[in-house]
């Protein structure tokens, strides 16, 4: 069974959304992406300063098994991505709510976020997919 962290709200394309103390948000693939992917050897992150609107593919992951593009959560400007991954993309597999995050978003409209699922609604959604 895939971890799915109550405080996180998710999206049906399987992103998680972390909200931050600064009304910041961010972003990672959650345990039962990463587990579908396989081995993740490269991840194509967006610039920062990029704008991005919700549902935008803003990067993409490369895995052993496929590539797999993440679309953003929200709209808003990316105001940080995760470095660590350019050297060590495998932490999006070891650790996909810590040290394996994506990118850092400042939101257009933080009431966005409440048009995402929460943990009880995820865990029922990927429930449905599985079947």
């Amino acid at each position: 069974m895939s971890k799915v962290p109550g405080e996180l709200r998710y999206t049906q394309t399987h992103e998680w959304v972390r909200m931050e103390d600064d009304g910041t948000l961010t972003v990672g693939i959650t345990d039962y992406a990463q587990s579908h992917l396989g081995e993740v050897v490269c991840v194509d992150l967006p610039d920062v300063g990029d704008i991005i609107h919700a549902s935008d593919d803003v990067c993409l992951i490369e895995s052993t098994k496929t590539a797999s593009d993440i679309y953003s959560p929200v709209s808003g400007k990316i105001i940080a991505v995760n470095e660590d991954l350019e050297e060590a993309p495998a932490l999006v597999s070891t650790d996909p709510y810590g040290d394996g995050w994506l990118f850092k978003i400042d939101p257009a409209d933080p009431e966005e976020t409440n048009e995402l699922l929460d943990a009880e609604s995820y865990s029922e959604y990927m429930e449905e997919d599985e079947d």
